[in-house]
């Protein structure tokens, strides 16, 4: 099989494909995916519902509110007809739903208890570090998108170093990860590691590597098609880089 053909196969098993792709036979797996993507994007929705000017728990009923509309019947044939990346499909819903309650004076009160669970004083602690009011709901809500997808990528890196029993390697090497230039710092890491310069270059380079390669496998899980990929991770460092 070519490559690209499989890439397309490959793709078809990405959470964001299974929802796109629902019908009534597999509705409860594509369901189950919208559902854990959900669960790791919840924090962005929460900052764009706070800086629209939405109080503290006011956004939190709101962002429950908003995922138990998400979840019900009918939407995962909506994000289906409307295909696209799941960031701006997300966002999209978001506006779309608020809109609906302003309009309607109601405020967004949570119905059917939480169906996407998060931890609500971590939320507000996040918020209160974002920075200040020069950031749109739009650029908060990116920035966050951003982070969420960073910080996943690390705890899925560092779960599989636990696995290999190289926690301590992980912890050691995770500072010089991003850095512009880590080859300074290998000598110190070299003698407090107990290995050569030269191995722990490699193993710099190897971690690399495998956070590129999560960092693909996640993006993957919200886009579209697998032409989306570089796009994304362009748009994410532009994103990122704006700081």
């Amino acid at each position: 099989m070519p490559e690209a053909a499989r890439a397309n196969v490959a793709f078809l098993t990405t959470r964001w494909s299974r929802v796109m792709l629902a019908g009534q036979e597999d509705m409860d797996s594509a369901q189950e995916a919208l559902a854990g993507l959900c669960q790791d994007y919840w924090y962005p929705l929460y900052a764009y519902c706070r800086r629209q000017g939405l109080e503290m728990h006011d956004a939190q009923d709101a962002t429950q509110g908003f995922f138990n509309h998400l979840l019900e019947a009918g939407t995962l044939q909506r994000a289906r007809a409307e295909q696209g990346r799941f960031r701006t499909f997300l966002l999209g819903s978001l506006r779309h739903f608020l809109a609906n309650e302003r309009r309607h004076q109601n405020a967004a009160k949570r119905s059917g208890g939480a169906v996407v669970s998060f931890d609500e004083m971590a939320a507000e602690q996040r918020f209160a570090s974002e920075p200040a009011d020069s950031a749109t709901p739009e650029s908060l809500f990116e920035r966050g998108w951003a982070f969420a997808l960073i910080e996943r990528v690390f705890r899925r890196l560092e779960d599989e170093y636990l696995a290999a029993e190289k926690h301590a390697l992980f912890s050691a090497l995770r500072p010089l990860l991003t850095a512009e230039s880590a080859r300074p710092g290998h000598e110190a890491l070299a003698v407090s590691l107990g290995m050569s310069t030269a191995a722990v270059g490699t193993a710099v380079f190897r971690m690399r590597r495998r956070y590129g390669e999560l960092m693909r496998e996640e993006i993957a899980q919200t886009v579209a098609s697998p032409a989306e990929v570089e796009e994304e991770i362009a748009h994410l460092i532009r994103v990122v880089a704006r700081g």
